[in-house]
């Protein structure tokens, strides 16, 4: 049977429908919001469990477990004419056990705004709403440029960032990844851009060493709160006053419809913070 579409993943897989996906599985909750964002919501059966937005949407989607750990079973028995992955989020074992039951993935992997906008076509092409995705596409860069073009008229040079994502060990993320591309567009260092690891792992003294105006603690992967945050002005009191906040770990790192919503509001939170 002729192919209805042929076009490789991010990951440059081949991926053939023989038909327009009827049955889709979303294991990204970003891919989800999104999905649902360029009007296709109608076409998911399941979606995992942290997939939560939007709220009514996936309130009816079967749950399939979470993105690291879903019942493969469950899925299969599902029959979905595709399911849809991510590089980090999801695990290879798991996409080549649904590949291995016959079942088409298509495996996201932005690390940039860019990246996610060219996404956001991808599956416009492969769920048969280009207008929408194009649209949308078209918005996400029209952010990206306008926040880029209010970053350069910031003097230089930029506020220098600590961004944790995790703790015990610490740990945050080079310039290769999403997060990293959408502080640099909002005008600000990442200190650990240049480590050759993607996320490597580090220590306070570490970062302290590499110099830093201001941390950002984001509640997702690991959930920074407050209490994480006093830790470590009752640190830094010690070393040199530098200001902490609490972010948003959606706006930090979902891509796609969240990139939108997402840079305006992290743009909000950081927009006053200055070297010290």
């Amino acid at each position: 049977m002729t192919a209805w579409l042929e076009l490789a993943d991010d990951l440059g897989e081949p991926l053939r429908l023989k038909r327009p996906p009827g049955r889709v599985v979303s294991l990204v909750p970003s891919v989800t919001e999104t999905v649902f964002a360029l009007g296709a919501g109608e076409r998911l059966v399941a979606a995992t469990r942290y997939c939560v937005v939007p709220r009514r949407g996936v309130s009816g989607l079967v749950k399939v477990g979470g993105t690291k750990n879903p019942d493969i079973a469950a899925i299969l028995r599902l029959a979905p004419d595709l399911v849809l992955a991510n590089a980090e989020e999801n695990r290879a074992q798991d996409v080549q056990a649904l590949r291995a039951g016959a079942v088409p993935v298509f495996v996201t992997y932005p690390r940039t705004i860019q990246g996610a906008a060219e996404m956001v076509a991808g599956l416009g092409r492969i769920l048969g709403c280009v207008e929408a995705a194009s649209r949308l596409a078209e918005q996400i860069l029209e952010q990206r440029a306008r926040r880029a073009t209010q970053a350069a008229s910031r003097p230089r040079p930029w506020p220098r960032l600590f961004v944790p994502i995790w703790k015990n060990p610490w740990m945050s993320f080079n310039r290769d990844s999403y997060a990293h591309d959408l502080l640099a567009v909002l005008g600000f260092e990442n200190i650990y851009a240049d480590f050759p690891r993607r996320y490597p792992a580090t220590t306070l003294e570490e970062a302290f060493d590499l110099g830093f105006d201001a941390v950002l603690l984001p509640d997702e992967p690991y959930r920074f709160d407050q209490a994480d945050a006093e830790e470590l002005r009752g640190l830094m009191k010690r070393k040199a006053r530098r200001e902490v906040r609490l972010i948003s770990g959606r706006d930090l790192h979902w891509y796609g419809r969240h990139t939108l919503g997402g840079l305006g509001r992290l743009a909000e939170q950081v927009k006053i913070l200055r070297r010290a």
